[in-house]
This record gives C-alpha cells, structure tokens and sequence, in this order.
C-alpha cells in the first residue's frame, strides 16, 4: 500500500526537472524502487503475526500488536517528518527514511536474541517511521517528476510497483521464516526453543538491512532534480484547520481511508491463521503465507484493471461496487468453509485495488488550495492499519477467528456509503 502524503501545492513545485528528461527518467525509476521496498516490508507483517504468535503463545490480540506498533507510527510521525522534509529537503529525506528503516531492521537481530517481543515492536515501529519518512519525501517528489497532468498516471504506476513488492514478500516469508525447520527442538527448554525459533527471522532482516543500507547510499550519491521545498502547505494549523474541518466530504474520507487501511491490513494479518482452521483449508503456516500473495497480488491486478476501467466509469460508482462485491465475499467466508470460504476471502484484495487512490481522490476534491493539509489529514487516517487489527484480534479471541471477519465486513458496508454518496463526482 501506498499512500500520497503531504502533497505540495502545485505552485511550490517547480522544480528545474523539466531540463533534463533523461535524469528525470532515472531519477523516477530510481524512487519506483522505493515504493516496491515499503510494500515489501509492510506485507512482511503478515508473515511475523503467525510467527510469533506461535513462538511467543500470544493471543490474537497481543499477536495483532505488531500492527498497532507499525502502523501507528504514520499518525505519529507522519506530522513530525513533514516538517524534518521541508528542513532537510527530499533527497535528503529519502537518505533519513532509508536510514531509520534500516535500524528498525537491524534491530530485528538483538530482539531474537533477547528472545523479546517487545524489543521486535519497537523495531518494527523504527521501522515503520523510517517508511514514512520515505513516503512524505517520496510521494512528492513523484508528481513533481514531469507535468501536473500526468501526475495521477506516475502515482499509479509507482503504487504498481508497491503491489508488486506487497506479492513478493509473502514467498520470501514462507522460504526464509515459516518455511525453516528446525531439528531437535522437542529436546530443548522453552526457552531455548524460543531462540531458535526466533533465529529464523535474522537471515531475512539482515538482508533487509543490507539492501536498505545500499538504496541509502546510492540516493546520496544520485544527482536527482532538484525541487522547491513546500513551505506553510504541509501543516494543518491556525485559520487554516477550520477550513479543512469545514469540507464534509474531507471528514467523511478521511474516515473511509481509516476503516479500508484497517480492513485491508485486518485481513492480511489474519489469512494465516484462518486458512490453516481445520475447517477451512487446513494448511500449514508455510502453506499458507504463499496464499496470502494472491491476495496481495490480486489487488496489484486489479489496479491495472482499475485504471482502465475507470476512464469510463465515474470513481464513486466503482468504489461503491467494488466495496459491495468486497461485502459479498466475506460474507461468504464467514458462513461458508471449505476452499469456498479460502478462495472468497483471497478474492477481497482484487477488490480492494482501487479503494485507497479513489477514496482519497474523491475527498481532496475542492479543497483547492487547502489540498495540502486534506492530504495530510487523510495520511494520519492510516492509523486505522493499527485499531482495525487490534479490535480483530479482540473479536477473534471472544469468538472465532471466521466470525471476526465481520469487523472488515462493516468497514466495506461505511465504504460503499461513501461511494453512493460520490456518485454523481467525475473523473
């Protein structure tokens, strides 16, 4: 998942990137392996809940806290490196996210060997602050990259590109954490059973260490085009906040960009151990990780799908659609089983493809010059990846772990409101 944070107001982003379309060029391929690297990370999640889960004995709700400590870190840090950017710049900020997530990795080490859990949170929220530092120093500098036109097609190409590393993760989980056996460990203490287990985590964190490491050299070294920083556009403050609390359909997307984050993370985070229940698909959690990357690549599909499709059909009639089909298909995983309830629950995320970019489009509309501070508003909404979760895993431990999915169900309901309500909106 990508998001557009702190997007500047045209005017302050001129820049001299219209010089030069070759640096342009690589300097937009360069940034696309950004959004191809959060979503990497971000999807690695869903492999870590099962696994420590299991290794640490956590119910659903303390397993679910790996997303309150990620995903929280964009509403509270997300202001904070708005206003680090606009110091520093966005080359710079690009180094400084690149810089912490590798830390939040790096500490993924000294966790498994303390064998603490709350050392791997805090970790995975250095990590996440790291990621949105990256998002409001990258996510500008794309629709700065050539004309303002155009901008909407770069965001969605580089979001592709986001789907596609949200694919991947889940195969690189299953080889290199839940796919690991380890030998002997019926013979060993708890404790040091814990170890090992958690010894399986070094190898892919390490290598997620090294690789964010080298990215941070190399945009230090990269002769980027240079852009204007966004000066008094990025904060919600003063006179201004009573204007962008004014735009109803502002408030209302914000609240639909935290209950679809929360729904699309609630139900990633989940997929793992619902299709391993006797009832459903019975796999292992090996098995089941390389699962969760149809759903995570369904939704990659669909947004190419999605940017046809909606060159001719109005934005809040597809959202409205796709959240009633999203409705539909949980409904059937919840009172369904077997491969019926596996494949309905997996088809969510083909849906869930247009959701975020079209929820967010439709409520920066009219904002004109206050787009800036709408689009920070929304981006502090994507603390709903950290609540939805956790009130899941509440849901999950007093009842079932099927019958929780109502949780994202209702959130869909909110969602195909918003849309009805933005029917009459234009491309």
């Amino acid at each position: 998942m990508a998001s557009p944070i702190f997007i500047p107001a045209e005017d302050n982003l001129k820049s001299d990137c219209k010089k030069n379309n070759g640096q342009v060029t690589f300097g937009l391929f360069a940034l696309t392996s950004l959004f191809f690297m959060w979503g990497f990370l971000t999807s690695l999640n869903d492999i870590l809940i099962p696994h420590f889960k299991e290794v640490f004995s956590l119910n659903y709700t303390e397993a679910m806290l790996v997303q309150l400590c990620f995903f929280g870190a964009y509403f509270i840090i997300s202001l904070p490196a708005g206003q680090l950017v606009e110091k520093i710049g966005y080359q710079k900020g690009i180094v400084t996210g690149l810089v912490i997530a590798a830390a939040g990795c790096g500490m993924f080490l000294p966790a498994s060997i303390m064998v603490s859990y709350s050392v791997f949170l805090l970790a995975l929220f250095v990590l996440a602050s790291g990621i949105t530092i990256l998002q409001v120093s990258a996510n500008p500098y794309v629709t700065a990259l050539g004309s303002s036109e155009t901008a909407a097609g770069r965001l969605t190409m580089t979001q592709a590109f986001n789907s596609l590393g949200t694919t991947i993760a889940p195969f690189f989980g299953a080889f290199l954490i839940l796919g690991v056996s380890i030998e002997g460990l019926e013979l060993l203490a708890e404790a040091q059973r814990q170890a090992q287990k958690l010894e399986v985590v070094q190898l892919p964190y390490i290598i997620l260490t090294s690789c964010l490491l080298i990215l941070a050299l190399i945009f230090s070294k990269l002769n980027l085009p240079a852009i204007d920083s966004h000066q008094n556009n990025s904060r919600i403050a003063g006179s201004e906040q009573v204007s962008i609390w004014s735009h109803q359909n502002l408030l209302l997307g914000t609240l639909g960009i935290f209950l679809y984050v929360g729904a699309e993370v609630s139900i990633g985070s989940f997929l793992i151990n619902f299709l391993s229940e006797p009832h459903i698909a019975n796999t292992t959690e090996n098995e089941g990780a390389k699962l969760i990357a149809y759903y995570w690549g369904g939704a990659m599909i669909g947004r190419f799908i999605g940017a046809i499709v909606m060159q001719f059909i109005k934005p809040g009639l597809c959202l409205a659609f796709n959240a009633s089909i999203s409705i539909i298909l949980i409904l059937l995983a919840i009172t369904l089983s077997g491969a019926m309830a596996m494949y309905a629950i997996l088809a969510v995320g083909l849906f869930n493809s247009i959701m975020f970019p079209t929820i967010f489009s439709l409520a920066l509309k009219g904002l004109q010059q206050y787009t800036s501070q709408g689009s920070g508003l929304l981006c502090l909404a994507i603390v709903g990846g950290a609540i939805v979760p956790l009130l899941q895993g509440l849901m999950a431990d007093a009842l079932t772990i099927q019958q929780s999915f109502v949780l994202p169900m209702l959130c869909y309901v909110y969602i195909a409101y918003f849309g009805v309500k933005n029917l009459s909106v234009k491309n």
